[in-house]
């Protein structure tokens, strides 16, 4: 079972009023992707190539399609370092990702396809926070 509902994901990524959400989810699994000894530089391999794509992403049209093919090519690289890594936190923070970067991905509409990504990179970073505040290393 996901960590986090389809319907709570969607919830997350898409609406623009479901950030009491993002903040209830996020440490909730922040705080299991701690208890799970994910450490810090597991994640921030993953959050890395996010903040590149999103620093495209901000560049303007002509670059928001190489940032949307480069978050696509996200999924095989979190695909890799889930069987590549010991322990299954990694493979829980991929399951939950995957279907966000899908979110994002498959709205044809600009503007909103441009939210939609700001609220993926809110929650990865909310994640990442209480991953951090919950003990993690």
């Amino acid at each position: 079972m996901p960590a986090i509902s389809d319907t709570d994901l969607k919830t997350i990524i898409t609406d623009p009023d479901g950030a009491q959400k993002l903040v209830q989810q996020a440490e909730q699994f922040g705080k299991k992707l701690a208890d799970a000894r994910l450490t810090t530089s597991q994640i921030r391999a993953l959050f890395g190539e996010v903040r590149q794509i999103q620093a495209l992403w901000g560049m303007g049209d002509d670059q928001r399609a190489r940032a949307r093919r480069r978050l696509i090519l996200l999924k095989p690289k979190m695909a890799y370092r889930a069987k590549k890594e010991s322990g299954a936190a990694v493979r829980d923070l991929v399951e939950v990702l995957t279907p966000a970067v899908n979110l994002v991905a498959e709205e044809k509409d600009p503007a909103r396809q441009s939210a939609n990504f700001n609220r993926f990179v809110e929650f990865f970073e909310a994640v990442l926070a209480y991953h951090k505040a919950s003990g993690g290393k």
